[in-house]
C-alpha cells in the first residue's frame, strides 16, 4: 500500500464514521455500534506493520487472541477492497487494499482508567478471579516466560530511562536500574522455575485500567499484545503486576489488594501452592511495570508522570517485611471487611493477601465462592482440612515475603496457639485481633448477608455463643459499629496511619 492508498483508506472510513481515534500505530473508526480499527504502514522495531501480509497477520491474532478472553466484542477481519467504478468498498471481489479489524462498538465511558473510583470490593473481587480464569485456560508458552522473557523488558527499560536521565535524575534512574538487576539476579532461579513448572503463558500483556471494560457490572478485558510474542509470552504473575501496579499508583491500593486477594483463591482452583511461592517476585514485576510507565510517560512529554512512576518502581523494590494478622471472632462480627480494610497498610505493595476460611471450603468442595452448603458437609475431619490449608497457605506465603491477614472465628484456644505458632516459626510479626458485638448485632448481620462464602446462621451463632472459647488475650475491637470505626481504632493501637 502505498502512502496515497493509506490517505484513501483513512478517508473513506472517516467519511463513514462519527468518530476517529488516532494512536501511534492504528486508527479506529467508530460509527453505530461498530467500530473499524486499521493497522498504521509502521515498524517501530518491536511491532512491524509495514508491509499488507503483517498487517493482516497482526489483525487475525488481535482477533484470536482478544477473542480468549472477550469474545463478543471482536468480530472479524474485513478486507478493503477496491471497487470496479475505482473506489473502496467492503469485502468486494477487487484487489485487497487493506484488511480492518471489524469490533463491536462499546461506551470508552465504562473503560476503567476512566473511572478507577468504579472498582469497589465486588468489582475488585470479580476482576481478580476473571484474571485468574484467563491464566488457567491460556496456553502454555515454555519458550516464554522465565528470566530472559523478564530481563529482556529489564534492559530495554534501562536503555530507555537512561536516555531521560537528564530530565529525571541521574542519581534516581541509576538507583532503579541498579535496584532491579539486583533483584532480578536475586530471583531468576525462582522466574525460570515458574517457567518450568508451567506459568509461562500467552497473557494480555497490556493488562491496566484502560483495557478494562466493564460492562452490566463485570469485568472485560480487551486490546492484548499480538505483534511481539516476547511480549506477550509471559509469567501470568508479571501479567497481574500491571494491574496490581496501575491500581496501586492511582492510590486504590484497598482495589488492588483485593484483586489480589481473590486472584490467589481462584488461582489456588487451577494451580498448585507454586502459585504462592512466585509471589516473592511480584515487588519486582511490579517496579518493571512501572519502569514501563516511566519511560513511556516521558516520552509522551509527561516528566512529572515519569518521575512519579520512577518513585514507584523504587519503592516496589523496597519492601517492608511480611506480618502475619490474625482476624477471630463469632459469626457475624465483621471479620472479613475488617480483615480487607487492614490489608491494604500491612506488608509490600499492594498489601497483605486475606485468607478465609469461608473461600477455603468453597475451594477444597470444587464448588463456587458464594455457594451454599448444607451443614452435613462440615464434618469434624474437613473443619481440620480447612485450617491446615489455612496455615499451610499462610506459611507458603509468609516465606515470599508477602504479609498475610487470617480471616477465620478461632474459636478453638488450638487454633489460636497454632497461627501465634505458625508467625513465630516463620519470623514474622503477629498480631492477633478479636472481633466482639453484641449477640443481637451479629445475629442481625448474618440475617443480612447475600452474596457471601460464609455459611454461617443464626443457628450457627448459637452453638457459638454456648461454647467456651477460653481465654482470648489477643487486642480485643468492640466491632458493633462500622467495620471502618474499628480498622481505624485497631491501627491507630498500632501506631499506623488513619485508614484512607
Amino acid at each position: 500500500m502505498t502512502d496515497a492508498e493509506e490517505a484513501e483508506v483513512v478517508s473513506w472510513l472517516e467519511s463513514a464514521a462519527e468518530r476517529k481515534i488516532e494512536t501511534g500505530c492504528a486508527w479506529v473508526f467508530l460509527a453505530g455500534d461498530t467500530a473499524f480499527k486499521v493497522k498504521k504502514r509502521v515498524d517501530l522495531g518491536f511491532l512491524d506493520y509495514s508491509t499488507l501480509d503483517l498487517r493482516l497477520w497482526a489483525l487475525e491474532r488481535e482477533l484470536r487472541f482478544n477473542r480468549a478472553a472477550t469474545s463478543d466484542i471482536y468480530r472479524a477481519v474485513r478486507k478493503l477492497t477496491r471497487a470496479a467504478g475505482g473506489g473502496l468498498e467492503l469485502d468486494g471481489p477487487g484487489a485487497v487494499v487493506e484488511y480492518a479489524l471489524e469490533m463491536r462498538r462499546f461506551d470508552e465511558r465504562a473503560v476503567l482508567s476512566a473511572q478507577p473510583w468504579a472498582v469497589d470490593g465486588p468489582l475488585a473481587d470479580a476482576l481478580g478471579r476473571e484474571v485468574a480464569r484467563v491464566h488457567a485456560r491460556a496456553e502454555l508458552r515454555p519458550q516464554g516466560g522465565g528470566g530472559k522473557a523478564l530481563k529482556y523488558t529489564i534492559d530495554s527499560n534501562a536503555r530507555l530511562i537512561r536516555e531521560l536521565a537528564p530530565k529525571l535524575g541521574e542519581e534516581r534512574v541509576e538507583a532503579l536500574i541498579a535496584a532491579t538487576d539486583a533483584e532480578f539476579f536475586r530471583r531468576k532461579p525462582l522466574l525460570d522455575a515458574r517457567r518450568d513448572a508451567g506459568f509461562a503463558r500467552q497473557c494480555h500483556a497490556d493488562l491496566h485500567l484502560g483495557n478494562i471494560l466493564l460492562e452490566d457490572g463485570k469485568p472485560v478485558l480487551f486490546d492484548c499484545i499480538e505483534f511481539n510474542d516476547v511480549l506477550s509470552d509471559i509469567d501470568v504473575q508479571y501479567d497481574l503486576a500491571f494491574l496490581l501496579m496501575d491500581l496501586d499508583f492511582r492510590r486504590r491500593r484497598d482495589a488492588a489488594v483485593r484483586v489480589l486477594s481473590a486472584y490467589v483463591d481462584e488461582g489456588l482452583r487451577h494451580f498448585d501452592r507454586r502459585l504462592l511461592a512466585g509471589l516473592a517476585a511480584l515487588p519486582l514485576m511490579m517496579a518493571v511495570r512501572a519502569g514501563v510507565r516511566a519511560h513511556v510517560q516521558a516520552h509522551s512529554g509527561d516528566l512529572e508522570g515519569a518521575s512519579a512512576y520512577l518513585g514507584a518502581g523504587l519503592r516496589h523494590l523496597s519492601p517492608p517485611p511480611p506480618s502475619l494478622t490474625a482476624v477471630g471472632g463469632l459469626s457475624g462480627s465483621g471479620k472479613s471487611t475488617f480483615a480487607r480494610l487492614i490489608a491494604p497498610g500491612l506488608g509490600a505493595s499492594p498489601g497483605a493477601v486475606v485468607l478465609r476460611t469461608d473461600e477455603i471450603r468453597k475451594r477444597l468442595l470444587g464448588v463456587a465462592p458464594d455457594a451454599a452448603l448444607p451443614a452435613s458437609v462440615y464434618s469434624p475431619a474437613f473443619y481440620n482440612d480447612v485450617y491446615d490449608a489455612l496455615f499451610a497457605e499462610a506459611r507458603t506465603l509468609l516465606d515470599a515475603g508477602r504479609a498475610v491477614v487470617v480471616d477465620a472465628t478461632f474459636i478453638q484456644p488450638e487454633l489460636r496457639g497454632r497461627v501465634e505458632a505458625l508467625a513465630q516459626e516463620a519470623g514474622a510479626p503477629f498480631h492477633g485481633v478479636w472481633l466482639q458485638a453484641p449477640p443481637e448485632v451479629l445475629a442481625r448481620r448474618i440475617e443480612g448477608r447475600e452474596s457471601d462464602a460464609s455459611d454461617a446462621t443464626v443457628a450457627t451463632l448459637r452453638m457459638q455463643l454456648d461454647r467456651d472459647v477460653g481465654p482470648v488475650d489477643w487486642v480485643r475491637v468492640d466491632a458493633s459499629g462500622p467495620a471502618q470505626d474499628a480498622a481505624e481504632a485497631w491501627s491507630i493501637q498500632h501506631g499506623g496511619a488513619p485508614l484512607a
